[in-house]
């Protein structure tokens, strides 16, 4: 019989069971599920949709697609060769057990993005199967275990993940994923962001006129330019959010208002979210952030006393994504800006990047270092994930 071997305890092949140094799993039975997922596509692609018109289901005819068959073994090594594999509970033999939704979230990713999945560069493989994949499992857990607290029949309020990265670390883009798996799962997700809790434009210019000369109360962004109460009273009726006919807005920020200084969305553009709400995904920079003492951030640490009440208590788990230096921010900002002026959209020049990123590395050197160490202000342990990427945003080993 072909076998797919795989290191880990003893599995069931047939009637006779394997010695536990090693796993094997039939090939023929993982080679099904991987068709079974990945053939509409490829029966679909311009290069085999003529040639399979009159073809077989290809479940009933697997090797009528050699390309998927030879790629089983190198994919699921992939898969096992991820550096969160690890670090979310994940052995060799639980991901051939659970292949079924590797495989499902893989298909589901790639098409939210518009790429083929059965022709990822090694880049958008690793992205997908070595980070969104890995995090999605991670949070799914997560969610099961914050329910599994409660009794058949008891309100259960949403699990709210924070997410804590710096800018241009690919946070909105990582949560886009994870609502859209949490969804199309059957979980129903809300997604939120500390941008979403800015000041008013009118607001902000009373802060700013609080705070002459001081650059970091200048403009949105550092701890002082949010509406806390706001944020309150936002994530409270979002925990309420349980039952059926349940509804409520989500608040947004409009960063291009004012020639790009920014203001609050109008409500009438606001998301509409109804319940029973499952799960929060809450994506920041200074999520977590802990104040501490320092001269040159004195204002904004102190106004940073208040963050933990106002945002952190609420959130059960913790993803942080923790990078080398905060130089990367810039560099990321300044590729979102070069992309945004090539599609016609006004987009900061580099000068402007600079004076912008430059309000915020203060924060980054002083708070980053503490987030990495002991963990978001508040956090358990247990219910926290690092995920330290390089410069091109891709996961790496880490801690």
């Amino acid at each position: 019989m072909l076998c797919l071997r795989v290191l880990g305890t003893a599995w069931m092949v047939g009637s006779r069971k394997t010695s536990p140094a090693q796993v094997t799993i039939p090939l023929a039975i993982f080679t099904d599920r991987l068709v079974s997922f990945f053939a509409p596509a490829f029966l679909s692609c311009p290069d085999h949709g003529q040639a399979a018109a009159g073809a077989a289901p290809p479940r009933s005819a697997p090797a009528s697609s050699p390309a998927l068959i030879s790629s089983v073994q190198d994919l699921y090594d992939f898969i096992c060769s991820g550096p969160l594999v690890d670090r979310i509970g994940y052995t060799k033999e639980k991901i051939a057990g659970s292949i079924d939704r590797w495989l499902r979230c893989g298909v589901q990713v790639a098409r939210l993005f518009r790429l083929n999945e059965l022709h990822l560069s090694e880049a958008e493989k690793a992205r997908i199967y070595h980070f969104y994949i890995p995090v999605f499992l991670w949070c799914e857990d997560q969610v099961t275990e914050h329910r599994a607290k409660y009794k058949d029949g008891d309100e259960i309020p949403p699990l709210v993940i924070g997410v804590s990265a710096p800018q241009g670390s690919g946070k909105t883009t990582l949560v886009f994923a994870l609502d859209y798996l949490f969804r199309v799962s059957g979980r129903n997700a809300a997604t939120l962001s500390i941008d979403d809790f800015y000041l008013t434009a009118a607001e902000q210019a009373k802060l700013r006129e609080r705070n002459p000369g001081n650059a970091l109360l200048e403009l949105r962004g550092n701890a002082g330019s949010h509406d806390l109460p706001f944020s309150v009273e936002t994530l409270e009726l979002l925990l309420k959010l349980t039952k059926e006919g349940m509804k409520m807005k989500l608040p947004r920020y409009d960063k291009s208002a004012f020639g790009g200084r920014g203001d609050r969305a109008d409500p009438s553009t606001w998301p509409e979210v109804e319940g029973p709400l499952e799960v929060v995904l809450f994506e920041g920079w200074m999520l977590g952030f802990k104040p501490l003492p320092n001269e040159v951030l004195e204002v904004v640490n102190k106004n940073l006393e208040a963050y933990y009440d106002a945002w952190d208590r609420f959130i059960g788990s913790w993803m942080v994504i923790k990078i080398k230096e905060p130089s990367c921010v810039y560099q990321w900002r300044l590729q979102a800006e070069i992309a945004m002026r090539a599609d016609g959209k006004p987009g900061m020049s580099d000068e402007e990047v600079m004076d912008f990123v430059s309000r915020y590395l203060p924060a980054y050197h002083a708070y980053l270092p503490t987030l990495y160490q002991e963990g978001p202000n508040g956090s358990n342990p247990d219910h926290v994930l690092v995920v330290d990427i390089d410069e091109k945003r891709n996961p790496m080993w880490g801690r």
